[in-house]
């Protein structure tokens, strides 16, 4: 290799790094503009990322990306430690993060006029023999919010690890045209990190036993034979990624003593959880309207009543029999706390309480109990909120819609011509294009809002908060780039679009908002198709 080589070897090595550290800078603000609540939060991560981009840019002559993170550095000064974002300097920022984006594009992007994407992920990473098929999955992980790259060699793809981990890593069992060279470079790169990283394992040959045992020591959630197409792996990705952030646990604690009753907050707030604290039990029911606690714990003996009386009482509300209940007491008796679980109780913890075994046990019930709930209120399908469960949300968006003054949207999706996709590919093909819609939905939406299956190819959709016009943008910018999506069938693609219809709240009942909302959408349907129509009011 020749001097010159040499250098651009370098050079190419040191861009990969500052653009690798801008796009952390990058995802750092999407979670901070997401989510303003938790903002301030994240203001000392987005300012540590910052700064570093600045460092590495500086050192290896990178000076636009310099330069946008100085902008950027130079605004967070006027952004107080543990306060949220203001109004007036999100836009300043978001001035200057557009900038340190376009300065980020691939080269290959500056061809294409569109504004910038800004990622919702950090990155997963790609490590296949087949070229093709990484880039194919690349374009349709983008589309889906994630940020994808492919590496040619085992020693590239532990770099970039070392840089930034990613989510998980799409990985050949073969990578590297070595047999189970895939799997060597795992290993060898799960012994740098603390937690391993999720790892969806690919394969030609119908692995051994020994081969599979080997891709689930180091990591491997999945391993596929023969090799699946993109749209099936998109759908694992989504699984082992955390797109979708598991929202903390809302526990409600019963406690006659304040002292014990603020220990348990300060263990289940450290764990990450939102607690509810009360010390008289004679508030247990408007506790109970104002929290809506998933998981419930208490004291065994108060003043005035027992911990089992409690229970019973709880157990007595349809929308609380299910809610895991924990006992706190110095009892030890065995037949006492068996007593105690058979009237209404599922756990039982003896003081003191040590915290790990607290919090170990509220997870296991918490993610029991959510799994029970989700099998009752969510499409199996796409894991959108059934139809019963959409209509109970609409009417409590309705309330407090009218209780607060606000606006309300509701909008219904139908996928166009979804019966010659059944016919022409499949039923599974068509299952797959419900599921791409409902990751499209649910990966371009605000957390407020509700998604739900309507019924076969119809979704429906509540925007709380948010002004018709307002509602009509953002459904036709999804209808758009849902549009744009290839959808894979074998070695064939074909693309899918739907109609929708959005109805704005009118001080009327939930039924008579979805009719207008059905109506509109058939004028979607009449007049073409692939379009968002808004309903006369």
């Amino acid at each position: 290799m020749n001097d010159e080589s040499q250098k651009e070897k370098l050079r190419q090595h040191f861009a990969r790094r500052v653009t690798t550290q801008a796009r952390v800078v990058l995802d750092t603000w999407q979670n901070i503009h997401e989510d303003k609540a938790l903002s301030g939060a994240l203001r000392n991560e987005f300012a540590a990322a910052a700064d570093k981009l600045v460092r590495y840019a500086l050192r290896f002559e990178m000076a636009a990306h310099a330069d946008a993170g100085k902008r950027i550095l130079a605004l967070l000064e006027h952004w107080p430690a543990n306060t949220n974002l203001g109004d007036e300097l999100e836009r300043q920022l978001q001035d200057a993060i557009d900038t340190l984006s376009r300065s980020t594009l691939r080269r290959t992007d500056h061809q294409n006029a569109e504004a910038p994407h800004q990622f919702r992920r950090t990155p997963v990473y790609i490590a296949l023999g087949n070229e093709e098929m990484a880039s194919r999955l690349i374009r349709q992980l983008e589309f889906f919010g994630f940020r994808a790259s492919a590496f040619a060699t085992g020693d590239e793809l532990i770099e970039a690890c070392a840089l930034h981990k990613p989510e998980t890593i799409l990985m050949d069992v073969n990578f590297g045209g070595s047999t189970n060279g895939g799997l060597a470079t795992i290993e060898q790169l799960q012994e740098r990190h603390d937690t391993p990283i999720p790892i969806i394992f690919m394969s030609d040959e119908d692995g051994s036993i020994e081969t599979r045992l080997r891709a689930s020591r180091c990591g491997g959630e999945e391993f596929f034979y023969p090799a699946v197409d993109p749209g099936q792996l998109i759908e694992k990705i989504e699984t082992y990624t955390h797109g979708n952030t598991v929202e903390p646990y809302k526990v409600l604690v019963l406690d006659d003593s304040r002292a014990q009753a603020k220990y348990m907050e300060t263990v289940l707030r450290k764990a990450g959880m939102t607690a509810h604290i009360i010390t008289d039990p004679m508030q247990i029911i408007h506790a109970l309207e104002e929290f809506s606690p998933e998981i419930i714990i208490l004291d065994m003996y108060m003043p005035g009543c027992t911990g089992m009386e409690i229970a019973r009482v709880i157990r007595q509300q349809d929308r609380f029999h299910s809610v895991p209940i924990i006992y706190l007491s110095a009892e030890e008796d065995v037949t006492k706390q068996l007593h105690a679980m058979s009237l209404g109780g599922d756990d039982f913890l003896t003081k003191p309480i040590d915290p790990k075994h607290l919090i170990a046990t509220i997870h296991n019930r918490g993610r029991r109990a959510r799994s029970l709930l989700a099998l009752m209120i969510r499409d199996s399908l796409t894991g959108l909120f059934n139809h019963t469960h959409t209509m109970h949300l609409l009417d409590q968006e309705i309330v407090r819609a009218r209780q607060k003054g606000q606006s309300l949207c509701f909008a219904m999706i139908d996928i166009d011509y979804f019966k010659k996709v059944n016919d022409t590919f499949g039923h599974p093909i068509g299952d797959r294009v419900l599921r791409s819609l409902s990751m499209f939905l649910k990966q371009r939406l605000r957390k407020t809002d509700h998604i739900g299956r309507y019924g076969g190819e119809e979704f429906a959709i509540i925007l709380p908060d948010t002004r018709p016009s307002d509602a009509r943008n953002v459904l036709n910018e999804i209808r758009e780039r849902f549009s744009e999506l290839q959808q894979p069938a074998g070695d064939q693609e074909f693309k899918v679009t739907f109609s929708c219809g959005v109805a704005s709240w009118s001080d009327e009942s939930s039924q008579s908002l979805c009719e207008r909302a059905d109506r509109a959408l058939y004028t979607s349907k009449a007049e073409g198709r692939n379009c968002v129509t808004l309903a006369d009011d």
